[in-house]
């Protein structure tokens, strides 16, 4: 085999494989993009749920939320669903400021399960004049054309502290 020959036979599969890795970087450079912007407007979305939470409007808080009927909440007395009974529930237990205080979220962690899903872990901390609550979630949220809602809250309080 001549040189010419191995060059013409060699160069559709070194242009192929030229282009390939390309079109993988482009595609990997999107996706990356993608999932800032998408960490970067569900860090949004906790934000303002915790100012709203800070000025008393749990309305405003619960706009964090997908408003469907399919809306899970898991905590210690169980499931609620739906939007409107999670509000409800909300309500109850923090009837008014004093009882809601000063929320703060830490320890956040975004794992993007897709384009449109994502996994939030993190901690809650809630300065009381009552007594300060805190504990953990877990939150799973989805993209939808209005933005990113969650679709399902896990949140534990944890044991008081014993001193």
């Amino acid at each position: 085999m001549t040189v010419k020959s191995l060059v013409s036979c060699l160069l559709p599969a070194f242009l192929l494989g030229a282009i390939l890795v390309s079109v993988s970087s482009a595609l990997l450079a999107r996706a990356e993009k993608s999932r800032d912007s998408g960490q970067a407007a569900i860090l949004a979305v906790l934000a303002a749920q915790q100012s709203d939470w800070n000025k008393g409007d749990i309305r405003g808080f619960m706009e964090g939320y997908w408003k469907s009927s399919e809306l899970t909440f898991a905590g210690t007395r169980g499931f609620t669903r739906g939007w409107q009974p999670v509000m409800a529930r909300y309500e109850r237990s923090y009837a008014d400021k004093a009882a809601m205080g000063t929320l703060d979220f830490s320890e956040l962690e975004i794992r993007q399960l897709g384009p449109d899903a994502a996994l939030v872990l993190g901690k809650w901390h809630l300065e009381r004049q009552a007594g300060d609550l805190g504990g953990i979630f877990t939150l799973v949220f989805q993209k939808f054309p209005e933005g990113w809602r969650i679709i399902h809250d896990h949140t534990t309080q944890s044991p008081p502290e014993t001193k």
